[in-house]
């Protein structure tokens, strides 16, 4: 037989034939959905999803295609800012991977699946039933409880929609102990009736929440009446051996595999979880079997099949998916590592294999999924994806039937409901040269490894055999003290900063090549294939004709950087804290940090402390800088320092960081607004200016903030109880202006006094409420040339130097008229190919807009901008 193909059958077409149920709907449902019939006294049909990789072997791209798809869309419809405060919750056993795909098509949402598997210690968060199921207890084991209990979007992911019952439990439960003001129920088809359409919006309405709904296709299932009954007959003579008329396309189902031969009519029916007698092996694993007897043991081989055991080198630590949370901190982790894995699944097949099957096992969906599309990327072989299940549903060899053959096996985790039958449909007599079995280390045990276990069914069946086991994570047990964290790093052994200037509550990475060049970055982070905080540019050196513009800059704007320091140093001291701790954002806040530190010894006499912290935009602060500073420091005095604002995206991220450490950590008193020297963007109430002017230390990298790289977080590198990363560039002391920088800014406090004390009187009064009209600037930029993505527009003319220095810039907006300002940049632009274009209407200085649909065959391997 073969069951890889249907020859153009819907594989519903059997079901519908002979219980008269119906599948209406859109154009694209009968594609993604088969039928077939549930041994199961609930419910009589079976929506068999053709795209989820439970029951019907996949290609693993389009399983992962499916779900990450809809995780975009729920990001779409949320929004970036409330789609990074969600939590996602995944179905077991289901929905599992397909829970998991959603979080990363949202892209920074945490993940969480219910589970049937209770672990000692690990106290519920939560839990339901589902009420059609074969088994209905559904556990939420976080590690940290706190993932359920913020307050953002709660995305819920199941494979269907159908009554609403299980969604509805589930929200019902946890509104009560978690209320929140949105929910998101995802599915890849919604499937509910017309008498369940109305039930979400009146559930909405009764709790006081907005819950949306999105799927990938719709319709519904039109049962006629009596199904039930009909389909438990029918279910009952096709497993007796019994159908009359059944053809030989239409066998029986039996324990191991079903194929098109004549039956025996013997019944050999045996207690649920009792097992089978082993019988002789078929001539070839893929050979039929004429004397297939229902509920009888699988035919064993003759000879023990080719077996492997594959290591994967699984990095220490990391969750095996989402049973106690998986963080966007372990998916870094585990897209850092697939690579790895999948090359070494791919080293042990057989060289000649032509079909791959990557077998999962029950709840273990989402690491089996992307390591299987790794393999899919590395191997000449057709690779497919599917998983176990505890799903007793009948097998019939028909094409118009979803489920063609069917393994049984016993279960082999030690299940806490006790020994029962599991199965692994679509395997048998699918032409698998090759399968990998995927279970986890509490999975692997004698059961597995018996004569009438999972493997020995297998290779009766598949010729090569290869097992992978991915640790069990299992919480820690008890409240151990976090690790402890290092002293602060200072000069001149990390940066060219003066010890007393600022400690660097980072790691030094300065023996790790991180630098990768500007275009290969810039594909890698807009394509979604890296993040920008993986890698370094390559530090741009200054020609002499650069070099001689930042002096003179530097000579002509001192004054006027002195005055904004003063500013903002004085409203800190009235209004922040009288001994406030000053804590810069690395690497463009050190700087002002030092000035500041400076201004306070100048005018006070203050030796105000100085610290600098990570933070990287879409992944939130050093939350372990945080903790540090909570031992060291009282919160409540700690002012964060940048140096300017462009659009306000680090001040939105770093109040969002605030938020989740102090929930998470038990931590308060942190004020989460930052203090700038400009604030051009409107985004601050503490700063020096609003003016955008030029910042001389806005127009070089490490040679003007100490020598230290812009910070790195990355997996391999930075683990969970570490700083995040930087980089000491000693080679560059010979072109170090960093110290002479602040020399020079610092020798104009003396004349800009007055100034500073007239400035601030006017600031106590004034309103100065953020307007936020950087960011709607930005927006409105964004859609008239087409862009489409704020991040791609640096407003402010230091945004737009670092447009010029780290990034593959399309084009520069000047405002009309703009002076001495922009000669920089406009030396930059030169440098780089790229247009400046005046704009009379621009709230800004300058505008930097990053190539939007960049890669190097669009712009040229030397990375000059070319039009789209």
């Amino acid at each position: 037989m073969n069951i890889s193909a249907n020859n153009g059958v819907w594989s519903g077409s059997w079901v519908a034939e002979r219980l008269g149920v119906e599948l209406v709907g859109d154009d694209g449902l009968r594609a993604l959905l088969g039928l077939a019939l549930r041994r199961n006294p609930k419910r009589a049909h079976l929506l068999v999803s053709h795209v989820l990789g439970k029951h019907v072997p996949q290609s693993p791209s389009v399983v992962y295609g499916h779900g990450f798809g809809l995780g975009r869309r729920v990001r779409e419809l949320l929004g970036e800012r409330e789609a990074a405060r969600s939590v996602v919750l995944g179905y077991a056993e289901t929905a599992t991977g397909l829970g998991h795909s959603v979080a990363d098509g949202i892209g920074l949402a945490p993940y969480l699946h219910s589970t049937r598997r209770p672990v000692v210690g690990v106290a519920p968060a939560g839990g339901f039933e589902e009420s059609h199921s074969h088994a209905t207890s559904h556990l939420l084991l976080p590690e940290d409880p706190v993932l359920l209990a913020a307050d953002g979007p709660l995305v819920l992911v199941d494979d269907e929609f159908s009554t609403g019952n299980t969604v509805l439990n589930t929200i019902r439960d946890l509104h009560a102990r978690y209320p929140r003001k949105r929910y998101v129920v995802v599915a890849l088809v919604d499937m509910r009736s017309a008498a369940d359409a109305g039930r979400l919006a009146a559930f909405a309405e009764e709790i006081g929440a907005r819950v949306d709904l999105v799927a990938a296709a719709s319709g519904t299932v039109r049962l006629p009446e009596g199904v039930l009954e009909k389909g438990q007959e029918l279910v009952a003579r096709y497993e007796e051996g019994a159908a009359p008329g059944a053809s030989s396309s239409a066998a029986a189902s039996g324990p191991v595999a079903q194929f098109p031969a004549p039956l025996t009519g013997r019944s050999a029916a045996r207690p649920e979880g009792a097992r089978g007698t082993a019988r002789s092996a078929p001539t070839h694993p893929h050979a039929t079997d004429n004397r297939t007897t229902p509920h009888l043991a699988a035919p064993l081989p003759s000879h023990p099949p080719h077996l492997t055991r594959a290591d994967l080198h699984w990095p220490p630590g990391l969750p095996d998916g989402g049973r106690h949370g998986f963080t966007p901190g372990h998916r870094i982790r585990l897209e850092s590592a697939l690579p790895l894995m999948a090359a070494r699944l791919a080293e042990a097949l057989p060289p000649d294999a032509r079909r791959v099957l990557t077998l999962g096992f029950e709840e273990l969906m989402y690491t089996p999924l992307r390591i299987a599309r790794e393999l899919e990327a590395l191997v000449t072989a057709e690779v497919r994806y599917s998983t176990t299940t505890r799903s007793p549903v009948l097998a019939v060899d028909d094409p118009g039937y979803a489920i063609r053959s069917r393994l049984v096996f016993p279960a082999h985790d030690n299940p806490a409901d006790g020994p029962g039958e599991r199965y692994a449909y679509n395997v048998a007599g699918a032409g698998f040269d090759a399968v990998v079995l995927f279970v986890d280390s509490i999975g692997d045990t004698p059961e597995l490894h018996a004569p009438d276990g999972l493997l020995a069914r297998l290779g009766a069946h598949v010729p090569h055999v290869l097992l992978a086991v991915v640790p069990s994570y299992v919480p820690a047990l008890s409240e151990e003290s976090p690790a402890m964290l290092p002293e602060p790093l200072r000069g001149p052994a990390f940066s060219s900063y003066a010890p007393d200037d600022v400690g660097w509550l980072l790691q030094d990475l300065s023996d790790v090549t991180l630098e990768a060049p500007t275009e290969e970055r810039e594909e890698a982070i807009q394509s979604g294939g890296a993040h920008y905080a993986e890698s370094l540019p390559v530090e741009y050196q200054p020609n002499e004709r650069y070099q001689a513009l930042f002096h003179a800059a530097l000579e002509t704007s001192a004054a006027r950087i002195a005055q904004a320091v003063g500013v903002v140093t004085e409203t800190v001291l009235a209004e922040r804290s009288p001994r406030p701790v000053l804590v810069s954002l690395a690497r463009a806040g050190t700087p002002v940090g030092v000035l500041m530190r400076r201004w306070a010894q100048f005018r006070y006499g203050l030796d105000l402390p100085h610290y600098a912290v990570s933070i990287v935009r879409g992944r939130g602060i050093d939350a372990n800088a945080l903790r540090w500073l909570a031992a060291h420091r009282d919160p409540r005095d700690v002012v964060f320092v940048d140096g300017w604002t462009g659009k306000g995206a680090i001040t939105r991220e770093l109040a969002d960081a605030i938020e989740e450490f102090e929930e998470q950590a038990g931590v308060t008193g942190f004020d989460p607004e930052i203090a700038v020297l400009a604030d051009p963007g409107s985004c601050v109430r503490t700063y020096g200016t609003r003016e955008d002017f030029l910042i001389p230390s806005a127009c070089l990298n490490s040679t003007v903030s100490g020598l230290i790289s812009r910070t790195v977080l990355r997996a391999d590198l930075v683990g969970p109880h570490d700083f995040h990363g930087a980089k000491f560039y000693r080679e560059l002391a010979g072109a170090d202006v960093s110290v002479a920088f602040l020399d020079a800014v610092a020798a104009r406090f003396g004349e800009v006094v007055d100034a500073v004390d007239a400035a601030v009187k006017e600031l106590a009064v004034a309103d100065r409420t953020p307007t936020w009209e950087g960011w709607a600037a930005v927006e409105r930029i964004s859609e008239e040339y087409g862009i489409h993505d704020v991040n791609l527009v640096k407003p402010g003319v230091g945004e737009t130097t670092r447009v010029l220095l780290r990034r593959v810039p399309w084009k520069i907006l000047a405002r009309a008229g703009a002076g001495a300002d922009l000669d920089h940049v406009r030396l930059l632009a030169e440098q780089r190919g790229v247009p400046v274009e005046e704009v009379g209407e621009l709230p800004y200085t300058c505008v930097g807009l990053i190539h939007p649909k960049y890669t190097r065959g669009a712009t040229g391997a030397d990375g000059r901008a070319v039009n789209l």
